[in-house]
């Protein structure tokens, strides 16, 4: 039989062979052996830093003699685990990674058809197909993988650890191991040796000396360094004397093993032959030092901010600032006249360097202390800051005014006022309820928000029925309920866009008049001017859904004023850049004249006349009749009946008319008929605006049936919230049915009258020098006020009466304020 592997196929074969036998070795060496060289590494690694230095000599020959047995039991579970791999072991390997197995076919003898040429033909050339095949065998990778053996991948921990040490270690240190051995000390035959290692304390970062490799005699190490000495050969060849540690307990100088701390500058004497003298000088621990840097900032939503510097020796490691009452500096008046109840200081922590040195840094805490009594107040900041040694380093107080949250809203700002007297003393709990009780006399001079008043209406009965007896409890929560309530005011969802320009003009103009920062100043500035696009936008696009009314017409008016009042917005931004206050806030009072004469008619009918126009009359008739009941509601809630059951009353409450039901009868009538008006006919049926609106109009109707639950349980302030979001709601519904309706009409052709802007009566609605109103928001009349041959005695005779009309006390106060105003002008 013929060689069917030819010298010149094996010959090609030689490498991929031996590089898969090499790789059989390494398979099997490492499944065999990888928990000795895991041990193996680890040892290396543990005394490559150095840990026969810290650690007790009992505790490194225990350490040893476990990695001994360890070492030892995996070296014969591996030698009896390993198994040597053959030639023919990869050679089969070679031959499984091949398709066709052809290094076996070729290794075959034909059994059948040797006498038949044609057998032996198809014969040669299967060989040959299988020779082809051989050819382009490569070598067969390892499977070193070993997941199931070692399931907590100890080996590639020992083997980081051991490159850790390779990098930042020295390798050499593991054979100072030897030099512990009992044996060790018997061999030295050229006469007593000694070693020593200086390791200073952890936090400075400095690496260990071997003192007999230092070139010179004088050495300076940190406080707190330890220094390990070993005296081997007889007993009492070396002694050791020192000065640096202050130690009252001294071991025998002759002791081998001698170990002490560096506290103070001495020196270091390790007598006899081969001896050697080292002055030490001890470098103490420097305290931190801490300074504040630059003045105290506040961020626009009340957090205040304040740099500070820290400088250590070797690094800051922690830090507080102590913000306590400044009571010297306070002005004590009104609520604040009376003693204070004990308030504890606020320890915020100092943010330091997430990376880098914190050596020598600046940074910069920002906080948010709004809602303490500190916050607006005068307080003294004690900043202090502690290194790894436990040194503290404190700066000076600085005196500042924390910094808190701006409201600009008087009626906000008089409750944060009310939120603080009651923090710093609960006797003033009756002075804050005559305050918000005066803040309700006339409520439609402060209150826009219909939720706000009910809200302070039932906090202000809570905390009048409490105001005796207050616990601090209590106390904490309305001081909760007052600052949710400013923050409603301030910052709660406003109606319209009216109602947001509204409140930007009366907060840019409160910042004014308080002197607020420069920052607060443009972020206001920007409100107002978004505030009046937005509302300059709603015009147009009421004008643009009515192109049949008169405010379509006078839309170039229109545009003409939002020019006129961004202007107005550019001068005063340059005032205030200026830094001319007194011209900013006359300029500020004129716009807000101006924005009080640009008046918006927004008819109530509209578009009432088509479809869907009486369910709007039905619910404002809804919305007037679900006012009146909160107002009995809350006239009963003062009145100290908020414990008695609406089934057990069977007169009129008080302050109802003769014939009006319970307040819990009047209120499922009310639900009632929200319910039937749901049910017929509302305007935008299919459209997006209708939706929103019918769900709304779920959404009042489902508060409507719990404050009548609230109501038959005596639960009267329950009752007041369920019937403010009624209102709320059905307030929304409108709104959406209105918009609904008018998108409607735009489409259909069919706009009204009742949408026009500014289109007043000119005979009725002339201003006292006799002038119109302009139309589609514009501000004044278009003509000439003066005109005739004697226009200065006309000029003087408007003056005349002017001062006539502003000294009759009989017309109403707004109008005698605007005369005056007219005055000052001219």
């Amino acid at each position: 039989m013929a060689d069917p592997t030819p010298d010149h196929l094996m010959r090609q074969l030689r490498w991929p062979l031996r590089l898969t036998l090499v790789g059989l070795w390494a398979e099997r060496l490492s499944r065999a052996f990888w928990p000795f060289w895991t041990i193996l590494l680890a040892i290396l690694a543990a005394f490559s830093f150095r840990f026969q230095d810290s650690a007790p000599i009992e505790a490194i020959w225990i350490v040893v003699v476990l990695a001994g047995i360890g070492l030892l039991w995996t070296a014969v579970n591996g030698l009896r685990a390993f198994r040597r791999p053959k030639l023919a072991e990869a050679m089969a390997r070679l031959d499984s990674a091949l398709p066709g197995r052809p290094l076996a076919a070729l290794t075959d003898a034909q059994a059948v058809g040797g006498d038949d040429p044609a057998s032996r033909a198809v014969w040669a050339a299967h060989l040959a197909r299988m020779a082809e095949r051989a050819r382009q065998a490569k070598p067969v990778a390892p499977n070193l993988r070993l997941a199931e053996r070692d399931p907590f991948a100890l080996r590639y921990v020992a083997l980081t650890a051991f490159v850790i040490a390779l990098a930042f270690g020295s390798v050499l240190r593991v054979a100072e191991v030897a030099a512990l051995a009992p044996g060790a000390r018997g061999n030295v035959a050229a006469g007593p040796t000694w070693e020593g290692w200086a390791q200073p304390p952890a936090y400075t970062g400095k690496p260990a000396l071997y003192l007999p490799d230092q070139k010179g005699d004088r050495l300076t190490l940190p406080a707190g360094t330890k220094i390990s000495v070993r005296l081997y050969g007889e007993v009492g060849d070396l002694t050791l004397s020192e000065t640096v540690s202050a130690r009252t307990d001294v071991p025998a100088a002759s002791d081998p093993a001698q170990d002490f701390e560096v506290n103070q500058s001495g020196r270091v004497e390790i007598s006899g032959p081969g001896g050697r003298v080292f002055q030490i000088v001890a470098q103490p621990d420097m305290a931190p030092t801490v300074a504040p840097e630059g003045e105290i900032g506040r961020e626009g939503d009340g957090r205040f901010k304040q740099g500070y510097k820290a400088q250590d020796d070797y690094g800051i490691t922690g830090g507080s600032v102590t913000v306590a009452l400044d009571m010297a500096a306070l002005d004590r008046r009104y609520g604040l006249a009376t003693e204070p109840e004990p308030i504890e200081p606020v320890v915020l922590d100092l943010p330091l360097p997430v990376t880098g040195n914190r050596a020598d840094f600046t940074e910069t805490l920002v906080d948010d202390l709004s809602q303490s009594i500190l916050a607006n107040m005068p307080v003294t900041m004690t900043f202090e800051v502690s290194d790894a040694s436990g040194r503290r380093g404190e700066a000076a107080p600085i005196q500042v005014v924390m910094p808190g949250k701006r409201f600009f809203d008087p009626l906000a700002a008089a409750l944060i006022e009310m939120r603080r007297d009651l923090m710093w003393n609960r006797s003033n709990a009756p002075r804050a309820v005559e305050i918000l009780k005066a803040i309700q006399n006339e409520p439609q001079d402060l209150i826009r928000s219909q939720r706000a008043y009910l809200k302070l209406r039932v906090l202000t009965r809570e905390m009048e029925a409490q105001q005796v007896s207050l616990t601090p409890e209590q106390r904490d929560e309305f001081v909760q309920q007052l600052w949710d309530l400013a923050l409603l005011i301030e910052e709660g969802s406003l109606d319209s866009a009216r109602a947001r320009l509204e409140r930007a003009q009366d907060q840019l103009n409160e910042a004014i008049r308080n002197g607020a920062s420069k920052e607060e100043i443009d972020r206001l500035m920007q409100e107002m001017r978004e505030a009046l696009n937005d509302y300059m936008r709603q015009l147009a696009q009421q004008a643009e859904n009515n192109p049949d009314s008169q405010q379509s017409q006078d839309m170039q008016g229109m545009q003409m004023t939002g020019n006129q009042l961004q202007e107005m917005l550019d001068q005063l931004q340059k005032l205030m850049e200026e830094g001319k206050t007194a011209e900013a806030q006359e300029l500020m009072e004129m716009l807000q004249q101006l924005m009080q004469n640009m008046q918006v008619t927004q008819g109530q009918g509209q578009g009432q006349g088509g479809p869907g126009g009486q369910a709007m009359r039905d619910m404002q008739d809804a919305l007037r009749d679900q006012q009146g009941l909160a107002d009995d509601t809350f006239r009963d809630l003062q009145d100290g009946q908020e414990g008695q059951q609406e089934g057990q009353q069977d007169g009129q409450q008080e302050g109802q008319q003769p014939g009006e039901g319970t307040l819990s009868e009047r209120q499922r009538e009310l639900s009632d008929r929200l319910g039937e008006l749901g049910q017929g006919q509302l305007p935008g049926d299919g459209t997006e605006k209708g939706e929103e609106g019918r769900r709304e109009l779920d959404r009042a109707g489902r508060a409507m049936e719990e404050a009548e639950r609230a109501l038959r349980e005596g639960d009267l302030a329950g009752a007041l919230d369920r019937q403010a979001e009624a209102m709320e709601a059905l307030r929304e519904g409108m709104r959406d049915f209105g918009e609904a309706m008018a998108e409607a009409q735009r489409q259909d052709g069919s706009g009204t009258e009742g949408d026009r802007m500014g289109s007043l009566d000119p005979n009725s609605q002339r201003d006292p020098l006799g002038r119109e109103p302009g139309d589609s928001a514009r501000i004044g009349s278009d003509r000439n006020m003066l005109q005739g041959p004697d226009v200065y005695r006309r000029a003087q005779d408007l003056l005349d009466e002017i001062r006539r009309r502003s000294g009759e006390m009989s017309r109403p106060d707004d109008e005698r304020d605007y005369l005056k105003r007219l005055l000052d002008l001219f």
